[in-house]
């Protein structure tokens, strides 16, 4: 096991990762991949793709979001046991790898909260609120045709 390689992992069901570490063969850092984030997340994150070419049967992103004051950073970053890794779905190249490290680095890094940044990120929220209410009105208006069929 070895850093860059993708590995599929158990937590609460079987999900994929990127090795980021392998020099202690009891425990890994990894990446998890996740969906892309179908917002534009430019200014307060970076995603790097991950799919087909690294081994994976869908197209996924290593989300890094970026730390901001009095903000928690969301990461998919873990620490796997060595018995979570479940079965060997490919490699990232090296370029892939770089990209994946400059990423890393980049969200360590205290962000300047500035107005331009406040903004987006207002933006995000707005459209992320949008998007579950009109997702929640469907649901409304399938629970009411379900009901009207009984």
């Amino acid at each position: 096991m070895r850093r860059g390689e993708v590995w599929w992992a158990e937590f609460d069901e079987r999900r994929p990762v990127v090795l980021l570490s392998g020099e202690d063969p009891s425990s890994f850092r990894a990446m998890q991949v996740v969906a892309p984030a179908d917002t534009d997340i430019s200014g307060l994150g970076i995603e790097v793709a991950v799919g087909a070419h690294e081994g994976l049967p869908f197209d996924g992103v290593l989300r890094f979001g970026f730390p901001w004051p009095g903000s928690v950073s969301c990461t998919w970053l873990t620490t796997l046991r060595r018995e979570d890794l479940v079965e060997r779905a490919g490699v990232v190249s090296a370029a892939k790898l770089d990209e994946i490290d400059d990423a890393l680095r980049a969200s360590r890094r205290q962000a300047e909260w500035t107005p331009a940044a406040a903004a987006r990120l207002s933006e995000i929220k707005d459209s992320l609120r949008r998007r579950t209410r009109a997702a929640a009105g469907r649901s409304n208006e399938q629970d009411r045709d379900l009901r009207l069929e009984h």
